[in-house]
């Protein structure tokens, strides 16, 4: 009988241990309670769109991006605990980008305005969808 109680225990702490290890290595993602309108120059494929989504994501506070190259638009959801709209930009920037605070609204008002909800047309990763490589490149695929 008790060791029974003792191999219960054991799987009850080895149970509880794994569930603390979990618990700690999942990442809360943030929560968007303001969305950025950023006028973008010098995007000219996929892979631009990638570069950009993945600095934003970087960051702090950053929960979605949408990358509108042909527009010349990154729409970010963000947490504005945790980064200022001007820091979007910057970020852009600093990816080799032209970029600056063009709206700020609330998700709610970026909804009234758009129809849809923050997020829907999020930036999807990979490379240019002109000449299929995955780094930069500002050509056409010849065919």
């Amino acid at each position: 009988m008790n060791a029974k109680r003792i191999s219960t225990s054991l799987l009850v702490i080895a149970a509880v241990t794994v569930l603390v290890v979990f618990a700690f290595r999942v990442r809360i993602g943030a929560t968007a309670d303001s969305v950025a309108v950023l006028r973008t120059t010098g995007m000219t494929c996929g892979s631009c769109s990638s570069k950009i989504a993945k600095a934003l994501e970087s960051l702090k506070g950053v929960a979605v991006t949408e990358v509108d190259v042909e527009g010349g638009w990154v729409v970010v959801g963000y947490d504005t605990k945790a980064v200022k709209p001007e820091a979007l930009a910057e970020k852009v920037s600093g990816a080799g980008f032209g970029s600056n605070v063009h709206l700020v609204l609330t998700p709610a008002r970026f909804k009234q305005m758009t129809g849809r909800d923050i997020g829907m047309n999020a930036s999807p990763s990979g490379g240019c969808g002109g000449c299929g490589t995955k780094g930069g490149c500002g050509t056409k695929k010849q065919s």
